[in-house]
């Protein structure tokens, strides 16, 4: 069955020339893409694009398809503009602030998908650390801002939560324990240690301190994630980092989960100024569809390190 879904990632194709970026765009898998335009071609009965090596070209029909669509989405647009409106969310501007891990991975497909959903309302991304998201909500700088492992009754819309992990050269004598076993802080509080920060004040160090631990070794301190990977890869020393930023080559990395569990979370806070928006509230009202419901429940976790 063709749906929105199917008419934009056509669009995008023919755009980009390529389907992983295409899908990139509009927030699938590569291979969700490839199976969506495999089913368009079926139902159509002909074919859309022409694979080449290293090139997606548009068919004679396709282009004509793809000239339907590109019209039928602008009139989607045009009477979403039209609601926007009445409302008069139009011509307004969400300033939303957010710590770097979140600003790269998940804000962009939510984002991408408000503004399908309102073209006339302007969205301006700043990041910072979660000290100065935290500083710019209480001045009413930004009207929204993502904040990591909201307190109990603070008013937040959970985006979503992983687990810290522990990262270990292959080679380390911890990694050739069963995964199940996974490690412990104290274990690790011992090790030579990447101290990676992510840009927020909750980070390997403030982990420790909480659970009444020391790093004994901080070989290296650095802000990005992706960093102290490679470094762990190098064997300089062993690092925590959150699971949603392993990179996707892990070759030379053992990742191994830590017993017991250890979650941050990250909820999106609406400031004194974005109570005032119509814009933000309009957000804040369809994310519970854009982010795809409720963060699930933790699991094994340490009482007092929800990070």
């Amino acid at each position: 069955m063709m749906n929105l879904l199917h008419w934009r990632l056509l669009a995008a194709v023919a755009d980009a020339g390529n389907i992983s970026r295409a899908a990139e765009r509009v927030g699938i898998t590569q291979s969700g893409a490839s199976q969506a335009i495999a089913q368009l071609e079926a139902a159509l009965g002909f074919q859309v694009f022409v694979r080449e090596r290293r090139h997606i070209g548009v068919t004679a029909l396709g282009e004509q398809v793809i000239a339907h669509a590109r019209a039928m989405l602008a009139s989607l647009d045009a009477i979403r503009v039209l609601a926007d409106d009445s409302r008069g969310l139009n011509g307004g501007r969400i300033r939303l602030a957010s710590f770097p891990s979140v600003m790269s991975t998940l804000l962009p497909g939510l984002l991408r998908t408000f503004q399908r959903r309102h073209p006339g309302i302007e969205l301006v991304a700043l990041e910072g650390t979660d000290e100065e998201v935290e500083d710019w909500l209480a001045a009413g700088t930004v009207e929204l801002g993502v904040v990591l492992n909201p307190a109990p009754g603070r008013a937040a819309a959970i985006l979503g939560r992983d687990a810290w992990v522990a990262v270990l050269p292959i080679s380390h004598p911890l990694g050739r324990r069963a995964s199940e076993r996974g490690v412990t802080l104290e274990e690790l509080a011992a090790q030579p240690f990447i101290l990676a920060t992510g840009g927020c004040a909750v980070n390997g160090q403030s982990l420790m301190t909480q659970a009444g631990l020391h790093l004994s070794d901080v070989r290296v301190t650095v802000r990005d994630w992706a960093s102290a990977c490679v470094l762990v890869r190098e064997g300089m020393g062993v690092a925590l980092v959150p699971e949603s930023t392993l990179p996707d080559e892990q070759r030379g990395l053992r990742v191994m989960p830590l017993m017991p569990a250890v979650h941050r979370e990250f909820g999106l806070v609406c400031s004194e100024t974005g109570k005032a928006s119509r814009p933000t509230q309009a957000l804040l009202a369809g994310l519970g569809k854009i982010a795809g419901g409720p963060a699930e429940s933790p699991r094994d976790e340490r009482p007092g390190l929800s990070h």
